[in-house]
């Protein structure tokens, strides 16, 4: 019984998804149909009852996923360390990053982290900040890479970065020539939000609300790239994380403004489970995710 089945097993249980455990290993939905007929004709047993709305394992099923998993985790230990003897760093990490970390933050830090370490495997899915926790606590994800990390007690929170927020708007707008903004030049401005349940949009309503400025919400988005392209045609202002805008910057389509009272910034950290024993590569990975 090839490993390679016993590992697919495990993601189709952990993300009781055909497609995600087709997506986490190169092959087709059918593909992984096939390797789940296999091991239930070898084992002449049924694995896997398959409801309208999620996959429930049999008894048998929970036979094989709990030692398959530890047969997964021997063999890529045994693997690290193989490669580690010979002074290469070597392993897969699962990463779960949210979309603007993954466009603009993670690129630069990853190629040179995998130009670095050849040897190490690094799967990036980019999802919503709710989902990712949800893949980490689940085992579907080793990591996860985002903002405002909420507290859990079954995660290890390690930060990252700090991450400039600014006040974006066209290079003509008044708000461009001053700097830093003042709060009370908000009042009445059209502004365009992120989306109530995004974790950027919960800090920036703070920082409104600290200051006292009373701002026009005109529109609201569950991403920065559309909030980005509104300010652009001069539907109204936002105030968006710095790292998101280096190309408008550089372009002059957009005006970064700092605000007034200190630095305004939105916290970047990685979780993982704290019962995760943290495999070489995985810690290396975080360390240069610190550096960068």
């Amino acid at each position: 019984m090839h490993i390679e089945r016993l590992k697919l097993f495990c993601d189709l249980v952990e993300t009781e998804s055909f497609t995600k455990a087709a997506q986490l290993n190169d092959l087709t939905q059918s593909a992984v149909s096939q390797v789940l007929n296999t091991l239930e004709r070898l084992l002449d047993s049924q694995l896997v009852e398959r409801g309208k709305n999620r996959l429930r394992l049999t008894p048998q099923g929970e036979v094989l996923y709990d030692h398959s998993q530890r047969i997964v985790q021997s063999y890529d230990t045994l693997h690290d360390r193989l490669w580690a003897g010979g002074g290469v760093l070597a392993g897969k990490i699962r990463l779960a990053t949210i979309y603007s970390l993954g466009l603009h933050v993670l690129p630069s830090c990853l190629g040179k982290f995998l130009k670095a370490h050849p040897g190490v495997n690094v799967r990036v899915e980019y999802l919503h900040a709710s989902e990712i926790y949800r893949d980490v606590l689940g085992g579907v994800a080793d990591m996860g890479f985002l903002a405002y990390p909420s507290r859990d007690a079954r995660l290890e929170i390690v930060p990252v970065r700090k991450d400039p927020l600014v006040l974006i708007c066209p290079p003509q707008h008044p708000l461009a020539r001053t700097e830093p903004m003042r709060f009370k030049s908000l009042m009445g401005q059209d502004f365009v939000h992120f989306q109530q349940d995004v974790p950027t949009r919960k800090a920036v309503d703070k920082i409104l609300r600290d200051n006292n400025a009373s701002v026009v919400t005109a529109l609201e988005f569950d991403n920065v790239e559309t909030i980005k392209r509104t300010v652009e045609i001069g539907a109204g202002v936002a105030i968006v994380p710095q790292a998101t805008i280096k190309r408008e910057k550089a372009s002059r389509s957009l005006a970064a403004v700092r605000m007034e009272g200190g630095e305004h910034f939105r916290p970047l950290a990685v979780i993982y489970l704290k019962a995760k024993a943290l495999p070489p590569a995985m810690k290396r990975f975080i360390s240069s995710l610190k550096e960068s």
